[in-house]
């Protein structure tokens, strides 16, 4: 077997990338990347006239189309239906990003039980649609490979100090949602690498949008090795890399893009 190049190795020319949640602010970064490395992509939101428009403007390096749906993995009943429209933008889907997420405000203060549960609920939706994603791939006879979106939040707790008085603290069912996928990874990459499915996770660390508080970004910035907090940007390379064959051997993984967070 020849050795394949780098270029080809990212290249994601020909391949369909369905990506939930597309449309936010680390979502739409990798939804860019995917498309600069040549796959078409579906990108998925509670509103299809906001996912069309994400979806038109996406880069088309390799002459590829992109595509909107409407898709809410919070209601599960529907998600058969839902991943069926998607397949049917391209006749195919060969890698699934779950990054779609419904938040809580909440904090261990004064979450209810009603509100915890709603949160958790999340990782359902993201077993529902990987589990369909891995019957079509089987029904292909072909390969494929999921992405779960974790958190270093869901490896480590956070510092308490970094919010007091500025804003709720990190919610609790933020870290028990993401913790959880983490290792839902881990499960259905064994179960599922005979069936030629690789299933990662990427753990994005600090990356505050424009709307945080600036003074509890600045804290953070003090928690940070790196000293600063992530740019959408520097997701890119990770997921072009664990959607391609430049990962065929990865499974399993969690990988944190998180400036060192973690590595305190």
């Amino acid at each position: 077997m020849s050795e394949r190049a780098i270029q080809q190795l990212f290249d994601l020319s020909g391949r369909t990338v369905l990506i939930t949640g597309g449309t936010g602010f680390l979502g739409s970064a990798m939804s860019r990347a995917l498309a600069e490395a040549g796959a078409s992509v579906i990108i998925s939101s509670r509103e299809q006239s906001r996912a069309h428009t994400a979806a038109a403007a996406l880069p088309t390096p390799k002459g590829q189309t992109h595509y909107g749906v409407e898709l809410d993995h919070m209601e599960p009943d529907r998600c058969d239906a839902w991943f069926a429209r998607a397949v049917e933008c391209t006749g195919q889907i060969d890698a699934l990003i779950n990054n779609g997420n419904e938040a809580v405000g909440a904090d261990v203060t004064n979450v209810t039980t009603e509100q915890f549960n709603r949160q958790l609920a999340n990782a359902t939706g993201y077993f529902t649609l990987s589990r369909l994603f891995h019957d079509h791939i089987v029904a292909r006879g072909t390969t494929g490979s999921i992405v779960l979106l974790g958190s270093m939040y869901g490896v480590v707790g956070s510092y308490p100090d970094a919010y007091a008085g500025i804003c709720v603290a990190s919610p609790v069912g933020y870290h028990a949602l993401k913790g959880g996928i983490i290792h839902m990874a881990r499960h259905l990459a064994v179960y599922w690498a005979a069936s030629g499915v690789r299933v990662n996770c990427l753990s994005p660390g600090p990356f505050p949008s424009e709307k945080a508080p600036q003074a509890m970004v600045e804290r953070l910035c003090g928690k940070s090795p790196m000293g600063r907090m992530g740019r959408p940007e520097e997701v890119k390379g990770a997921i072009v890399f664990l959607v391609s064959e430049a990962s065929s051997y990865v499974t399993g993984q969690n990988l944190l893009v998180d400036g060192g967070w973690t590595a305190w």
